[in-house]
């Protein structure tokens, strides 16, 4: 990963891709969210979406496991380079979490990270603040998720 100073505006990372199954949708939904629409076939044909779909929950929590997995690979990558690794700390939240297309079983979803600002924090000067936007394109290329993020990020000491 780079340091905050070597971010630039429109830097994109292809963070993972996740194909959702009728049982792993119907597992995750059945843990946290088990509206009809996530966890029963039947019911699903029935409801507005005419068909099992999965959480707004599981698409953006496989959001978060592909970006952790995608840092680890990036830290190890670090490493083997005899690069410094580049710290992130915490995220003060995320905005505009939208769910602008279903993810039904068999969609795969590609996931992204974009860099859209940046700026030095004015109370921690060993760290940045970037923002970002994440998003996720089904196998039609249609935008099935997106939201915006920031993140705490470390600075070139």
């Amino acid at each position: 990963m780079k340091y905050f100073e070597d971010l630039a505006i429109g830097d994109t990372d292809e963070i993972g891709a996740f194909t959702f199954s009728a049982e792993n949708i119907k597992r995750f939904a059945t843990l946290y969210d088990p509206q009809p629409f996530h966890v029963d076939e039947a019911a699903a044909e029935a409801s507005h979406f005419g068909g099992l779909v999965a959480s707004g929950w599981q698409v953006a929590a496989v959001w978060m496991k592909l970006l952790v997995a995608h840092q680890e690979v990036e830290i190890i990558r670090a490493r083997q380079l005899g690069k410094p690794v580049v710290k992130l700390g915490p995220s003060p939240g995320f905005r505009n979490m939208v769910w602008a297309k279903p993810v039904r079983a068999g969609d795969t979803l590609r996931y992204s990270v974009e860099i859209t600002g940046k700026k030095e924090s004015a109370s921690r000067p060993e760290w940045g603040i970037v923002s970002m936007q994440s998003s996720a394109l089904n196998q039609h290329g249609e935008q099935a998720f997106r939201f915006e993020g920031t993140v705490f990020w470390e600075r070139r000491g």
